[in-house]
């Protein structure tokens, strides 16, 4: 199973790929996630191509109940950021899925066993 990448994972391998330090690389991610967030703010979309939309949902005020005591309460209203993948990454991501399924089966006919090796 491959490792999650945090931020300092990502900048570096930025950084490698396009072959400029790890401080500069980390002032431009930086900036793309506060432009992101001051735009969400305003209540504006951001898409970016191939990739991605960002923008805010809002849901409305709505009665639950409190599981501990069973008492009605009213949840408030929420603004909430939302992210919707683009073409380019929902393939992306399906086709290494799609791979993956395919290397289990193989594996699993080789040794015979019905299970992944």
């Amino acid at each position: 199973m491959a490792t999650d990448i945090n931020k300092e994972t990502l900048v570096e391998m930025v950084a490698n790929k396009i072959g400029q330090t790890k401080k500069d690389v980390e002032i431009v991610t930086d900036a793309i996630v506060d432009v992101i967030t001051d735009a969400l703010h305003q209540d504006r979309k951001v898409t970016i191509a191939g990739f991605g939309t960002f923008k805010v949902t809002h849901r409305d005020a709505r009665e639950g109940i409190n599981p501990q005591t069973k008492q009605r309460i009213t949840i408030p209203a929420v603004n909430t950021p939302k992210f919707t993948a683009g073409k380019r990454l929902k393939e992306a991501v399906r086709s290494q899925k799609a791979a993956n399924s395919t290397s289990a089966a193989e594996a699993s006919a080789e040794t015979g066993t019905g299970e992944a090796a």
